[in-house]
């Protein structure tokens, strides 16, 4: 009989080495994602009260001991945004504290449970929305109240400069700026099409329906008009959408910009950017603050629009395992040694006890 039960523990032994190595590579994966996702930093829940509102922000401070900082508030772009973006402005944070700086953000209207909704909003009431935050920030002990910036990312590009008409702010980092709204449509829907090898007709198509939806903009057409012009076919547009862009589809960056002039402004451009046209918007941006001689650009020729690495961004399983296994690896290279720079090079010649 004892050869028939021999096979049997040996299976089992097998089978239990087998679950234990499993059990193992977990364990080892579980605690590289804890460490990737273990930021320098201190971060806190915070509660700001805006326009009989509150909006639900995200406070990080840096672990350097010094009882006051500078603080860079976060202005997201388009879409539904929580505070810290999913984790990802989480590497971003870490950088800002390295170069001894806070970050400030905050759910937009509707989003993780905030009141609200961001649709409703126009890049007025956006900026109206961040001058609060900084006010708000001016009033507490641990931040510099002189030492305060904006980043904005995008769409951000309409509100950064309305901001600081409102407020003064000490600097500017803006992340793939737009400055024409219909402008940077049309360049988006020709650039998306050319990427996906659109026909001719095929891109016609797309032209004619483009030009219908600036004519019922400029008419201001109620959404059912919209839905009617387009034979039914809303294409994804929503009700809400549709108010949104007819509150700010006449946006356009230039002529704010000039509140801007004398701040020091870092403009982080990527070299394939489909979202924006960044050569255009480096031309204005030199037309209107150059002169000054307080603006810096930087060029991340491998970078996609929100300036993670094109070669991650456009595969889904590369950009889950890297924010997964390597969050800080999700963006381009220097980017975020380069914002670093940027906040370190500002306080030079400032207290370094502060």
């Amino acid at each position: 009989m004892c050869p028939k039960i021999q096979p049997k523990r040996r299976g089992l032994r097998i089978t239990v080495w087998s679950l234990v190595t499993v059990l193992a590579v977990a364990a080892g994966l579980a605690g590289v994602v804890l460490w990737q996702h273990s930021y320098d930093m201190e971060e806190q829940r915070v509660s700001i009260r805006h326009g009989g509102h509150t909006l639900n922000g995200v406070l990080t401070i840096p672990k350097d001991g010094r009882k006051s900082h500078g603080l860079v508030v976060y202005v997201h772009g388009d879409g539904p945004v929580g505070a810290t973006h999913d984790g990802g402005y989480k590497p971003m944070w870490e950088a800002n504290a390295k170069a001894g700086y806070a970050s400030l953000s905050w759910d937009k209207p509707g989003v993780a449970g905030a009141p609200g909704n961001w649709l409703g909003q126009s890049m007025d009431d956006r900026a109206d929305e961040a001058a609060a935050a900084i006010v708000w920030a001016r009033a507490r002990p641990d931040i510099d109240g002189d030492r305060i910036g904006l980043w904005g990312a995008s769409q951000a590009g309409w509100v950064l400069p309305k901001v600081a008409a409102k407020t003064p702010v000490s600097f500017v980092i803006a992340v793939s700026p737009a400055i024409n709204w219909l402008q940077q449509g049309r360049y988006n829907l020709l650039a998306e099409l050319r990427a996906d090898g659109a026909s001719a007709s095929r891109t016609s198509a797309a032209i004619a329906r483009s030009d219908t939806t600036r004519g019922l903009l400029q008419r201001r057409a109620t959404f059912e008009e919209y839905v009617k012009a387009m034979g039914g076919d809303a294409a994804g547009m929503t009700a809400d959408r549709w108010g949104f862009v007819s509150k700010n589809y006449a946006a356009d960056a230039t002529h704010d910009l000039r509140a801007l002039r004398g701040v020091p402004v870092l403009l982080a451009l990527a070299g394939h950017d489909i979202n924006v046209d960044t050569a255009d918007t480096e031309r204005v941006y030199r037309e209107v603050l150059d002169a000054g001689g307080a603006m810096t650009v930087q060029r991340y020729p491998d970078a996609a629009h929100s300036l993670v690495k094109q070669s991650v961004e456009q595969s889904d399983l590369k950009i889950t395992l890297t924010a997964l296994f390597s969050p800080r690896s999700l963006f381009a290279k220097g980017f975020l040694d380069g914002q670093r720079q940027f906040l370190k090079d500002l306080g030079r010649g400032s207290d370094p006890t502060r």
